[in-house]
């Protein structure tokens, strides 16, 4: 009984010595504070500064959008998704699976893009050797350059009519604002037309496999289910990831 007292005030002072030492330890440590002031600019110089901030600010809030819009993501994770639903699998590949394989053959088609964008624009500032705005005017010309190889002329010529401008005489005439969606409604329209031509030969084993049924009066087995596993089959037969992958990849205009 003496035992379980010792044993029992013993794991009680444990406790109360741990228990004061983290007080103590977090009483010394000391958390760095953050101070955000409004005030008056004293020069055009420093509000010019403060607005570029801002501006970048924006930038990097809106990338994840200006990343799907002016890049080779939208019609690669389209086509990679109805490849899914014409296999039916429902959820196999995970959307996770599905999205991280379309970054990464989309850095894989912009890696000359990325390069060329590298070389003449983003080294030589970080070098000093020219100014931000120059930078950046440099920099938007192979990822435009791009955007116009898989922009069609009609989806184009839409949206310089919508923007009442002037018909344009080159590919410099051509404002970013007027690009950039051109270029998103071509990659949807192509995205589409992939993703029909595959989901043919699926379709057409659910046909089969549906009038099977039918013929044999199993009228209340799902065709899907039954359908699936010869989908699979099919697809790993004529190695199907590397049949999309290559179509894809092969398919941008470089």
């Amino acid at each position: 009984m003496i035992n379980s007292k010792k044993f029992f005030t013993g794991i009680i002072i444990a406790i109360s010595l741990i228990f004061i030492g983290t007080i103590t330890a977090n009483a010394q440590v000391s958390l760095p504070s953050i101070n955000i002031s409004m005030g008056q600019a004293n020069s055009p110089t420093e509000f010019s500064k403060g607005l570029q901030i801002l501006i970048w600010l924006t930038v990097l809030t809106l990338a994840p959008s200006i990343i799907i819009m002016t890049t080779a993501f939208t019609r690669i994770v389209i086509v990679l998704s109805l490849v899914r639903q014409a296999m039916g699998t429902a959820q196999l590949p995970p959307s996770q699976v599905i999205v991280s394989l379309a970054m990464i053959l989309t850095f894989f088609v912009m890696a000359p893009t990325i390069n060329e964008i590298n070389t003449t624009a983003f080294q030589p500032y970080m070098n000093n050797k020219i100014t931000q705005q120059a930078a950046l005017k440099i920099g938007i010309e192979p990822l435009r350059l791009f955007m116009f190889k898989q922009t069609e002329e009609k989806d184009l010529a839409l949206f310089v009519r919508m923007a009442k401008i002037p018909n344009p005489k080159t590919r410099v005439d051509v404002p970013t604002y007027v690009l950039i969606p051109s270029f998103i409604i071509s990659e949807l329209k192509t995205a589409f037309k992939i993703g029909f031509m595959i989901f043919i030969p699926f379709l057409i084993i659910d046909i089969v496999v549906a009038s099977i049924l039918v013929s044999m009066g199993m009228l209340f087995l799902p065709p899907p289910m039954i359908a699936m596993p010869f989908k699979i089959i099919l697809f790993v037969l004529i190695d199907g990831w590397h049949l999309v992958a290559q179509s894809l990849v092969e398919g941008f205009v470089r």
